[in-house]
């Protein structure tokens, strides 16, 4: 991965600030590409989750290090959960496979891929989870036979058997481990054990506007002490940016 410097990053976190929507796909994507400098949009749209997951772990641990700090509530009591993790056992890729994925379960025989960052942005569009659904199934399936008779992909989604369906969703768990970190965080007050899922474009992006906010904040303070221009100030290391402003206020 490409270091990514400073000013890259503020214009990241500035296309972020009037890219923002209800499922995150377009501020993921900046991050993805801040990730990946110089991927073509496309080769990052037709990756797979897991991979794109795996790159904005990466970028975390080179921006803020390895511990991630997560707050979650009780499912049972409402009670606030504060604990650390290690970012460096997430976003590990799956052993990748060539060819379709493939389920057969009593009449039904359906060959799929799992879904690719373009995928999820599609259903993500969906005006509500049951159109999302039927868009990733339909955009997933590569062919679908019922008793022998090819079904359209189209109309998979109102057809599917629960058990067929719940074994395709287990078949791409396991073929992209990495598309979905999910915990499950035991209660210190009543015992429950409540699942959270961590959505780490959305948590990344949190740490991304904390820093930029204190960035700005760092370049006005100096450059109303020093006359430096912005550039300047962010060609400053982060100890030498603190050194300077240290003296400011000493001042």
């Amino acid at each position: 991965m490409t270091p990514t410097g400073p000013a890259e990053l503020l214009a990241t976190w500035e296309a972020g600030l009037a890219r923002q929507d209800t499922s995150g796909q377009a501020r993921s994507l900046l991050l993805h590409q801040a990730a990946r400098p110089g991927a073509a949009t496309e080769a990052l749209l037709a990756m797979p989750v897991g991979e794109r997951e795996a790159d904005l772990f990466a970028l975390r641990r080179a921006l803020f290090g390895e511990r991630m700090q997560v707050r979650v509530e009780c499912a049972a009591c409402d009670a606030p959960m504060e604990f650390d993790l290690d970012a460096t056992v997430f976003g590990a890729r799956g052993p990748g496979r060539e060819g379709p994925l493939r389920v057969a379960e009593g009449e039904w025989v359906v060959e799929f891929r799992p879904p690719t960052v373009a995928d999820l942005a599609a259903a993500g569009r969906a005006a509500d989870a049951a159109e999302a659904r039927r868009t990733l199934v339909a955009r997933c399936t590569v062919s679908a036979l019922r008793d022998g008779e090819l079904v359209p992909a189209e109309r998979l989604a109102a057809l599917l058997p629960a058990e067929v369906e719940r074994r395709l969703a287990e078949a791409a768990r396991e073929a992209d481990p990495a598309a979905e970190v999910t915990l499950t965080v035991n209660c210190p007050e009543c015992g429950g054990a409540t699942p959270a899922e961590l959505d780490i474009s959305s948590y990344l992006w949190t740490e991304l506007d904390t820093w930029a906010r204190d960035v700005l904040l760092d370049v006005h303070l100096l450059a109303t002490a020093y006359g430096w221009s912005e550039p300047e100030i962010l060609a400053l290391s982060p100890l030498r940016r603190r050194y300077y402003l240290e003296l400011c206020a000493d001042g």
